[in-house]
């Protein structure tokens, strides 16, 4: 994982890029936080969706380990395709016999079935073993938005890395009915927080209809402008959390 956060940097010399706004999920939200606690400098700012932090649990060490051997002895298998869909998607969205399978999922399994089995076996490995950056999160100096779906099973590690990073730069957005990879099942929740979120480097030019407060703003967050009525989000309401 260090030696991918480097390589970040070869990338951003290769184009000649400074500094940037970084945006990844789950595993490279987890890449991203390490390369912004190594080169702090170069991170203007942090879009986590659903990202790692801590070692993981030994549930997920456990599942990480099922699926490695699956994909080591018999490939990308039928097993090991729903066990990863379960960890990137909410069940009403993976389908069942109530409701069909939704066209996101079927694209996913279509490019599992595309991918290298033995390179999905490497990923699995690397993030078994991966380290703990709690420690180093109260140290981030740029402002920081994540995302999580409340059915991720990620969840509980987006509410750990919201509690260590700076209560002024940062702030949780949780997607009720949504799994990990919110950008996929529910990108409409993401659209206002992350404008309002640019608004606090001016990057996004606000319109007459929003308030011109920014929830990222260097002196406070304001959590009221996370709520669903002014996201205009009637369907499946977010909340966010502020660290205490």
């Amino acid at each position: 994982s260090r030696v991918v956060a480097d390589q970040i940097a070869e990338v951003l010399n290769f184009f000649g890029l400074s500094a940037v706004m970084c945006i990844g999920v789950a595993a490279g939200a987890y890449i991203l936080t390490l390369f912004a606690m190594k080169y702090r400098q170069r991170v203007l700012g942090l879009i986590l969706v659903s990202p790692l932090c801590k070692e993981p649990s030994w549930t997920e060490w456990l599942c990480n380990k099922v699926m490695s051997n699956l994909l080591y002895f018999c490939g990308m298998c039928g097993v090991a395709k729903e066990m990863l869909l379960k960890r990137y998607y909410s069940k009403d969205i993976r389908g069942g016999a109530q409701f069909p399978e939704s066209d996101i999922v079927k694209a996913c399994r279509r490019s599992l079935d595309e991918m290298h089995s033995l390179n999905v076996w490497r990923f699995l490995e690397a993030i078994n073993g991966r380290p703990d950056l709690s420690e180093g999160l109260r140290k981030l100096n740029c402002r920081s938005l994540i995302f999580v779906g409340d059915m991720s099973p990620f969840h509980s590690e987006a509410l750990h890395i919201t509690s260590k990073l700076d209560r002024r730069f940062s702030a949780l957005v949780e997607v009720q009915a949504c799994g990990s990879i919110v950008t996929e099942e529910q990108p409409h929740a993401m659209l206002i927080p992350i404008e309002y979120f640019l608004m606090g480097y001016g990057l996004y030019r606000q319109s007459k209809s929003l308030s011109p407060r920014s929830p990222l703003s260097p002196s406070w967050i304001s959590p009221e402008l996370f709520t669903p009525e002014s996201m205009g989000l009637k369907l499946k309401p977010i909340k966010t959390r502020i660290p205490t």
